[in-house]
């Protein structure tokens, strides 16, 4: 099928894919996989997504807080793994959420907190209790969601605001389209097999669904600098594969280090959502 003009081919960051229905052979993955995938993957890998978008042009993460900066009462970071809004958002009563010890243990080790264990659908936050919710490229991967956005509802007040950043299928050039075919040849993969593909382009209706009210829905195409061996291993590690063996990873790795030449740049497109909870809602849920 012939891809639509800016649309991202299949498989790189912001591909589109099918739910977790996808077919056998194509990554396909039943939610105990995929949570037994992504527990392995963050023991290994902590605080990989930082590290990658720390090759970004400008900050992805400074963009997300953003319009969490005004925000009165508690600002819960959601599946905050290395917690790198925490530095953004310097002056909020700032609490970290992760089910990886491995990635709280990375955010620790970097001075930030308060940091607490939990899963994103269980948690440990009262009702009605927090100012605003920051979900930083998570709610494409995060299980189950439905769940999740239950429990983001739960612990919001009324008039709360969700935050969120997720990749998105729009945006590239025709030579940034082609530079992500060309990471993913490398790679032998079609696409990053997400749980929630709905969770990335199609998250302001996601969130309408789920009772919020959308106030911002904006695309940012940002650049990383895939310059060296090492920025071409690392993205190589930063996109979620499970089927890729480790023969293939040095290999493509290997490929992408002599791709990666000096003023190798990326195109990254990624969506910020920002929702409220209407105070209505809020109201009747816990009435």
């Amino acid at each position: 099928m012939r891809e639509q003009p800016g649309r991202v081919p299949e498989g790189s960051t912001g591909a589109r894919a099918a739910s977790m229905s996808h077919r056998r052979g194509e990554g396909w993955m039943d939610e105990p996989d995929w949570r037994r995938f992504i527990t392995a993957y963050h023991q290994e890998h902590a605080g990989i997504t930082e590290q990658l978008f720390s090759l970004a042009d400008t900050s992805p993460y400074a963009w997300l807080a953003e319009p969490l900066r005004a925000v009165e009462g508690t600002v819960l970071d959601l599946a905050c793994g290395s917690a790198p809004t925490r530095q953004e958002l310097p002056d909020a009563d700032w609490v970290g959420v992760d089910l990886s010890a491995a990635e709280l243990a990375e955010a620790a080790r970097q001075g930030r907190g308060p940091l607490l264990r939990a899963a994103a659908d269980a948690l440990p936050a009262a009702s009605a209790s927090v100012g605003a919710v920051c979900a930083a490229m998570c709610l494409p991967v995060v299980t189950p969601l439905p769940q999740t956005l239950g429990e983001i509802r739960r612990v919001l007040r009324p008039g709360g605001v969700l935050a969120a950043l997720v990749p998105s299928q729009s945006g590239l050039s025709p030579s940034g389209m082609l530079d992500w075919v060309r990471v993913m040849a490398a790679l032998r993969a079609v696409r990053q097999p997400w749980p929630n593909p709905q969770a990335r382009d199609g998250l302001p209706a996601l969130l309408r669904t789920a009772g919020f009210r959308v106030r911002r829905d904006e695309r940012h195409v940002f650049t990383l600098a895939i310059d060296s061996a090492g920025a071409a291993a690392l993205l190589a590690d930063a996109l979620y594969l499970p089927g890729l063996t480790t023969h293939r990873a040095q290999a493509a790795k290997r490929s992408l280090a002599r791709w990666a030449t000096p003023g190798r740049r990326l195109e990254l497109p990624l969506r910020r959502v920002v929702a409220e909870l209407p105070i209505e809602q809020q109201s009747q849920e816990t009435t």
